[in-house]
């Protein structure tokens, strides 16, 4: 029987395009929010006084869009602070990124093909709110804290010698403002390279089967890291009794931990380096490797995570493993008549891409400290800040210095997972060759 053709939707009026971008926009503000705020709560930012968590809490969604925030005071003209901290909380991101993405596609769903002028129209008024969304962002992300020096002599003296000890922080507005769009674009761009129904433009159409299966394979690879990484964060929280930081671990940086794993486990590699206190628990034998002798910068790959704890090396198998049943399903969901050669390629291409995408995710750069005089003082409670707004505790416990640095080795890490891809690509393509595709029809039926 003839089934009856539906006219799709045209083009939402003004004000109803307005209102779904505002939807858009609003679905990731409300998603970041809430998993920062209760991984900060978990973390103990919940204590901090002088009204400072509504403003923690900004700078962490500012920093899970990209953007950076400078952490600044002193005592007057007696000391000041150098830091400033560059990383993103990616569980706060991968929320945010998922909602946004979801109610944009959400709706276009009665769409077959969307026309590009309607396409960018979304867009770009999703941008606009999403640019005054950041501006907001920023403006609320500052604070200062006023940091007790102790017991009534330090304060005497510390009023003798004119100093009231300050530390406050502040977003930068061009760095988060810019990078964020830069976040917000790659969103959505990702969002239809993932999607199977995702309406395109005609034009685009002709590339939706070389680009969506690898891509939605390697998503589902990212997805099964963090849900692997959350299952391994429950059963730490339930076994060694530290279930507060645990779960603030889960809700902050659980994906900046497990996709550093992915990568690793390709034989890619991180250089780093850490000093001080960083305010949350992160692996031994990371922590073990970053804190290398007389500062110097430290290599972590497989070998010298595995000099600290042999089950390092289970990465390696994990990540082959994952990454053939991702080509296996790149390979099933497309059409039989592409070609094996052509399965490596495209696949080579979006691991490659992946591996990029989870490097430039997981660099770090942070400093924090304050010096008198320019003399650093001691670790505590500058570090405590930057654990704060990362995701640690009270703050205001003194003065303390530190550093954290965390970059992945691009010129060797994409190639490698070129590599990876292309091999695990073939494979795939060949598991998959006498299984149903999708799309066929089964012998005799439909």
């Amino acid at each position: 029987m003839q089934q009856p053709i539906t006219r799709a939707a045209g083009p939402p009026g003004v004000v109803r395009g307005w209102l779904d971008a505002f939807a858009v926009v609003l679905a990731g503000l409300v998603a970041m929010a809430a998993v920062a705020a209760l991984g900060l709560w978990l973390a103990g930012a919940g204590d901090l006084p002088e009204g400072g968590f509504p403003p923690v809490l900004a700078a962490t969604m500012a920093l899970a869009v990209g953007g950076s925030v400078q952490l600044d005071g002193g005592a007057g003209s007696f000391a000041a602070v150098d830091a400033g901290v560059t990383a993103m909380p990616l569980t706060v991101s991968l929320v945010g990124a998922v909602a946004m993405a979801e109610v944009f596609l959400r709706q276009l769903r009665f769409r077959a093909v969307a026309g590009g002028g309607e396409l960018l129209g979304r867009i770009v008024r999703t941008v606009l709110l999403w640019v005054l969304a950041l501006v907001l962002i920023t403006v609320v992300a500052k604070h200062t804290f006023v940091v007790p020096l102790g017991g009534s002599l330090a304060q005497t003296i510390g009023s003798a010698l004119g100093l009231t000890p300050e530390v406050g922080f502040h977003a930068d507005g061009p760095t988060t403002i810019g990078i964020g769009l830069a976040w917000l674009l790659l969103v959505l761009a990702a969002a239809f390279a993932v999607s199977r129904r995702a309406p395109l433009p005609g034009a685009l159409l002709r590339y939706q089967l070389a680009v969506r299966p690898p891509a939605f394979a390697l998503w589902m690879v990212l997805l099964a890291y963090v849900v692997i990484g959350a299952v391994a964060g429950v059963i730490t929280a339930i076994a060694h009794g530290n279930a507060r930081q645990t779960l603030a671990v889960v809700l902050l940086v659980l994906p900046d931990l497990v996709w550093l794993a992915f990568g690793l486990g390709l034989g890619a590699q991180w250089h780093g380096r850490l000093e001080g206190a960083v305010g949350l628990p992160i692996p031994k034998a990371l922590s073990s490797v970053l804190r290398a002798p007389n500062g110097r910068e430290a290599t972590i790959d497989l070998g010298t995570l595995a000099d600290h704890d042999a089950r390092s090396w289970w990465l390696l198998p994990v990540a082959a493993v994952l990454l053939l049943a991702a080509a296996f399903l790149a390979a099933q969901r497309s059409p039989r008549t592409v070609r094996l050669w052509q399965h490596a390629v495209r696949f080579a291409l979006a691991t490659a891409v992946t591996v990029l995408l989870v490097g430039l995710w997981t660099r770090i750069d942070a400093d924090y400290g304050l010096s008198v005089l320019g003399v650093g003082l001691g670790q505590g409670g500058l570090a405590d800040l930057l654990g704060t707004v990362l995701g640690g505790n009270n703050p205001l416990t003194g003065f303390g210095s530190g550093s954290l640095r965390l970059r992945p080795a691009l010129w060797t890490a994409v190639p490698l997972a070129a590599g990876w891809g292309l091999l695990t690509g073939a494979l795939g393509a060949l598991l998959a060759a006498r299984v149903r595709h999708r799309g066929e029809l089964t012998e005799g039926g439909g």
